[in-house]
């Protein structure tokens, strides 16, 4: 008797347990069967108004989850700006991933109201986006809840930085269970959007006191980076970090590695590193390995420290927290 209520009550601890094995895909399918496909029109629509909605929708799940788990703390404005989103790491985050999310929800919330959380919506959005880019379309699981807490302070420490080394960019993807294979096809994401000049400067003009670019820069590319990027350049100007396609979700930022023109240090490390390399070569040459990969590795992303339950909540404004 003992022993059997020993058994159960283990079974409950893991069952009630944070982290993995809570999000189902069908989590709507009584209460808002039509979720999907709600969320696909709004960010559709608002694709047809900018590109940008795809890089900074993708952008923005992926800064979400790497803080406080995939629980939407990022969307939360503070009047005092101290939320997620005032962090420094963030404030590049381009205000048309905020919006995709806010319209995907009105829209959703006309239909189901106060039924889907917002934390959801942005994992939908974000592999809507990839598709809307051409890549690879994956189930997406659901059942998460919006966070209760959202602090600036927390994000410092919790986001790559672009000179990272590879063990660096492992450790940091292992505290959340993704593995070095999941790292490389999650840096893929590259091969869409753009990035400030001065998150790679260094690279260009101080690398080090021998050679103030870095040799490892394709020179031809290095030139082209120097007259988009001059020393003085205004600090609101952004480049395309897939100088090939930037707006098609492919493999080419993996052949663009190969070529030396991985815009940051912590892209062209993941060539240069003999324990990477190999992965890297399999993604340029097979379109079909890296698109395998990368819906793993959004799916696994999208278990990152989920709240359910009493955890968290359903807001009502994604920006406003126990809304």
């Amino acid at each position: 008797m003992e022993r059997g209520y020993i058994v159960l009550l283990v079974v409950l601890i893991i069952a009630t347990g944070r982290g993995e094995g809570q999000l189902v895909e069908n989590f709507y399918s009584s209460s808002c069967p039509n979720v999907e496909g709600i969320v696909r029109q709004a960010v559709s629509t608002k694709f047809s108004q900018t590109f940008t909605t795809i890089p900074a929708t993708l952008r923005l799940f992926f800064h979400d989850c790497f803080v406080t788990g995939c629980d939407a703390s990022t969307m939360v404005s503070s009047p005092n700006g101290d939320a997620e989103k005032d962090a420094p790491d963030n404030l590049s985050l381009a205000g048309d991933g905020f919006d995709t999310v806010v319209k995907a929800k009105q829209a959703v919330d006309a239909v189901c109201p106060k039924v889907v959380s917002c934390a959801d919506i942005l994992a939908l959005a974000a592999r809507d986006v990839v598709v809307l880019a051409g890549g690879p379309s994956f189930n997406v699981e659901l059942g998460r809840r919006d966070g209760m807490v959202s602090k600036a302070s927390l994000v410092k420490g919790n986001l790559p930085e672009p000179e990272f080394t590879l063990s660096q960019l492992n450790a940091m993807f292992a505290k959340h269970n993704l593995s070095q294979i999941d790292m490389i096809a999650l840096s893929g994401a590259h091969t869409l959007g753009f990035s400030h000049c001065n998150r790679f400067a260094k690279r260009l003009y101080s690398f080090s006191s021998s050679s103030p670019v870095d040799p490892s820069l394709n020179a031809e590319y290095a030139q082209q980076l120097m007259s988009a990027c001059p020393k003085d350049v205004d600090p609101s100007i952004a480049i395309d970090m897939d100088p090939e396609t930037p707006r098609t979700f492919d493999n080419v930022y993996y052949q663009n590695l190969v070529s030396g023109k991985g815009l940051f240090t912590s892209d062209e490390v993941l060539f240069s590193d003999p324990a990477s390399q190999p992965t890297v070569s399999d993604f340029a040459q097979s379109s079909g390995d890296f698109s395998g990969a990368f819906a793993t590795a959004m799916r696994k992303l999208g278990r990152v420290g989920v709240k359910t339950g009493s955890q968290g909540s359903i807001r009502t404004d994604c920006t406003v927290i126990g809304s």
